[in-house]
């Protein structure tokens, strides 16, 4: 396990699609462990392949129980409702907004030992799932704000460049 550099906004990989996984072979559960420990040393509670440079359609978030759960090229098969929270995210330290998302999902992937999951998320899992399913489609938070707003955070970090202690958040994808 290596914890890895997390890509801030800016580079090209996060706006790249991620790329399916055909297998989980020892090489994609080494990048998962990674992925598990950059996330807890990021003290965050989601984190996706690419925004560690990894062009894969893999996720790791915060089980709310303490362990992780891990999604190998998951998808959002049903979507419920709506609800605004704040997000933010270790790409883009230092930067939160209120985004709206769906209050329930369904989700198909694989877990970590290439085994078929199907589950549905409510809540704060909700949330995560569709931050980092956005993350693997070269998606970031700020784009789900209204033009306004976003363009206002883009210009506030082309003026003062973004936090460089990404790992002091109150809430960060």
């Amino acid at each position: 396990m290596a914890v890895r550099t997390v890509r801030r906004y800016g580079d090209p990989i996060l706006r790249q699609k991620a790329r399916p996984v055909a297998e989980v072979t020892p090489e994609i559960k080494a990048a998962i462990a990674d992925l598990v420990e950059t996330m807890h040393d990021q003290i965050g509670i989601g984190l996706a392949a690419p925004q560690v440079g990894i062009p894969l359609r893999l996720v790791v978030m915060d089980d709310g129980k303490g362990d992780v759960r891990t999604l190998v090229n998951p998808v959002v098969t049903e979507r419920e409702g709506s609800i605004r929270g704040e997000e933010g995210c270790l790409s883009i330290p230092g930067i939160f907004a209120e985004v709206e998302r769906s209050s329930r999902v369904r989700v198909e992937a694989l877990d970590a030992d290439g085994q078929g999951v199907s589950f549905e998320a409510r809540g704060l899992p909700a949330r995560v799932i569709q931050h980092e399913i956005d993350h693997l489609d070269g998606v970031l938070f700020i784009d789900r704000l209204p033009p306004v707003q976003r363009d206002r955070i883009k210009r506030k970090i082309q003026k003062e460049g973004l936090r460089e202690d990404s790992s002091r958040h109150a809430f960060a994808l």
